[in-house]
Protein backbone atom coordinates (compact mmCIF):
# COMPACT_ATOMS: atom_id res chain seq x y z
CA UNK A 1 0.00 0.00 0.00
CA UNK A 2 1.55 3.23 -0.89
CA UNK A 3 1.25 6.18 1.45
CA UNK A 4 -0.22 9.28 0.63
CA UNK A 5 2.95 11.36 0.72
CA UNK A 6 5.21 8.78 -1.18
CA UNK A 7 5.87 9.45 -4.33
CA UNK A 8 3.78 7.43 -7.03
CA UNK A 9 4.86 5.31 -9.48
CA UNK A 10 4.20 5.83 -12.99
CA UNK A 11 5.41 2.88 -14.22
CA UNK A 12 6.41 3.42 -18.02
CA UNK A 13 3.77 6.09 -18.46
CA UNK A 14 7.32 8.93 -17.77
CA UNK A 15 8.98 7.70 -20.73
CA UNK A 16 5.36 8.00 -23.14
CA UNK A 17 5.12 11.20 -25.29
CA UNK A 18 0.75 11.12 -24.81
CA UNK A 19 1.45 11.47 -21.08
CA UNK A 20 3.44 14.16 -21.37
CA UNK A 21 0.78 16.24 -23.87
CA UNK A 22 -2.00 15.27 -22.13
CA UNK A 23 -0.56 16.14 -18.76
CA UNK A 24 0.45 19.76 -20.32
CA UNK A 25 -3.29 20.11 -22.08
CA UNK A 26 -4.58 19.83 -18.41
CA UNK A 27 -1.95 22.42 -17.38
CA UNK A 28 -3.00 24.83 -20.14
CA UNK A 29 -7.04 24.11 -20.80
CA UNK A 30 -6.96 24.83 -16.67
CA UNK A 31 -5.33 28.05 -17.39
CA UNK A 32 -7.52 29.21 -20.56
CA UNK A 33 -10.48 28.21 -17.92
CA UNK A 34 -9.64 30.14 -15.50
CA UNK A 35 -8.66 33.45 -17.62
CA UNK A 36 -11.55 32.85 -20.37
CA UNK A 37 -14.29 31.01 -18.09
CA UNK A 38 -16.60 34.41 -17.22
CA UNK A 39 -17.02 35.06 -21.12
CA UNK A 40 -17.98 31.33 -21.32
CA UNK A 41 -15.54 30.46 -24.07
CA UNK A 42 -13.54 27.51 -24.23
CA UNK A 43 -10.43 26.65 -26.24
CA UNK A 44 -12.28 24.89 -29.19
CA UNK A 45 -14.95 28.35 -29.27
CA UNK A 46 -12.11 30.76 -29.54
CA UNK A 47 -10.75 28.73 -32.26
CA UNK A 48 -14.24 29.07 -34.26
CA UNK A 49 -14.10 32.35 -33.52
CA UNK A 50 -10.66 33.45 -34.58
CA UNK A 51 -10.43 30.84 -38.02
CA UNK A 52 -13.89 32.84 -38.72
CA UNK A 53 -12.97 36.03 -38.27
CA UNK A 54 -10.10 35.24 -40.72
CA UNK A 55 -12.13 33.28 -43.03
CA UNK A 56 -15.90 34.79 -43.13
CA UNK A 57 -18.28 32.31 -45.20
CA UNK A 58 -16.23 29.49 -44.66
CA UNK A 59 -18.13 25.85 -44.43
CA UNK A 60 -19.23 23.78 -41.35
CA UNK A 61 -17.23 20.69 -43.04
CA UNK A 62 -14.05 23.33 -43.57
CA UNK A 63 -14.39 24.73 -39.67
CA UNK A 64 -14.51 21.11 -38.28
CA UNK A 65 -11.34 20.24 -40.59
CA UNK A 66 -9.46 23.41 -39.33
CA UNK A 67 -9.94 22.86 -35.35
CA UNK A 68 -9.83 19.20 -35.86
CA UNK A 69 -13.40 18.55 -34.45
CA UNK A 70 -16.27 16.01 -36.22
CA UNK A 71 -19.09 17.87 -37.35
CA UNK A 72 -21.24 15.76 -34.57
CA UNK A 73 -19.03 17.73 -32.42
CA UNK A 74 -18.96 21.13 -34.21
CA UNK A 75 -22.64 21.49 -34.77
CA UNK A 76 -23.78 21.95 -31.11
CA UNK A 77 -21.58 24.40 -30.46
CA UNK A 78 -22.20 25.78 -33.42
CA UNK A 79 -26.39 26.01 -31.73
CA UNK A 80 -24.35 27.83 -29.20
CA UNK A 81 -22.78 30.53 -30.57
CA UNK A 82 -25.66 31.33 -32.91
CA UNK A 83 -28.01 31.58 -29.79
CA UNK A 84 -25.58 33.90 -28.35
CA UNK A 85 -25.86 35.97 -31.68
CA UNK A 86 -21.96 35.89 -31.94
CA UNK A 87 -21.78 33.90 -35.66
CA UNK A 88 -24.27 33.36 -38.12
CA UNK A 89 -25.32 30.56 -40.31
CA UNK A 90 -26.16 31.43 -44.22
CA UNK A 91 -27.72 28.14 -46.35
CA UNK A 92 -25.37 27.67 -49.21
CA UNK A 93 -27.13 28.51 -52.32
CA UNK A 94 -24.92 26.06 -54.47
CA UNK A 95 -25.71 23.19 -52.09
CA UNK A 96 -28.66 23.32 -49.77
CA UNK A 97 -26.80 20.75 -47.48
CA UNK A 98 -24.18 23.57 -46.76
CA UNK A 99 -23.76 26.67 -44.93
CA UNK A 100 -21.18 29.57 -44.36
CA UNK A 101 -20.65 30.92 -41.06
CA UNK A 102 -20.01 34.17 -40.59
CA UNK A 103 -18.78 36.25 -37.71
CA UNK A 104 -21.26 38.89 -35.73
CA UNK A 105 -19.99 42.29 -34.71
CA UNK A 106 -21.09 41.14 -30.93
CA UNK A 107 -18.83 38.08 -31.83
CA UNK A 108 -16.20 40.42 -33.52
CA UNK A 109 -16.50 41.82 -30.20
CA UNK A 110 -16.41 39.39 -27.82
CA UNK A 111 -13.21 38.23 -29.52
CA UNK A 112 -11.22 41.24 -29.08
CA UNK A 113 -11.86 40.76 -25.34
CA UNK A 114 -10.92 36.92 -25.64
CA UNK A 115 -7.84 37.70 -27.90
CA UNK A 116 -6.36 40.15 -24.82
CA UNK A 117 -7.17 37.25 -22.17
CA UNK A 118 -5.54 34.80 -24.26
CA UNK A 119 -2.19 36.68 -24.84
CA UNK A 120 -2.19 37.00 -20.68
CA UNK A 121 -3.01 33.21 -20.83
CA UNK A 122 -0.04 32.27 -23.31
CA UNK A 123 2.30 34.50 -21.36
CA UNK A 124 1.74 32.34 -17.98
CA UNK A 125 2.12 29.05 -19.56
CA UNK A 126 4.59 29.96 -21.35
CA UNK A 127 6.72 31.84 -18.59
CA UNK A 128 9.13 28.97 -18.12
CA UNK A 129 10.02 28.89 -21.73
CA UNK A 130 12.36 31.16 -23.45
CA UNK A 131 11.12 32.80 -26.58
CA UNK A 132 13.51 30.19 -28.88
CA UNK A 133 12.07 27.60 -26.73
CA UNK A 134 8.52 28.56 -27.32
CA UNK A 135 9.17 28.77 -31.13
CA UNK A 136 11.17 25.08 -31.07
CA UNK A 137 7.80 23.72 -28.91
CA UNK A 138 5.12 24.90 -31.51
CA UNK A 139 7.47 23.48 -34.31
CA UNK A 140 7.83 20.29 -32.80
CA UNK A 141 3.88 19.96 -31.94
CA UNK A 142 3.12 20.92 -35.57
CA UNK A 143 5.24 18.20 -36.47
CA UNK A 144 3.67 15.84 -34.49
CA UNK A 145 0.35 17.17 -35.78
CA UNK A 146 1.16 16.01 -39.15
CA UNK A 147 1.87 12.59 -38.42
CA UNK A 148 0.04 10.25 -40.53
CA UNK A 149 0.20 7.71 -37.99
Amino acid sequence: MTSTNSPLDLGGLPDLVGYHLRMAQVMVFRDFDRELSDLDITPAIFGVLEILRRNQGLTQTRLAQAIGLDRSSLVPLLDKLQKRNVVEREASIKDRRSNHLHLTAAGEQLLVEAERRVRLHEKRILARLTKSETRQLIQLLMKLAKNDA
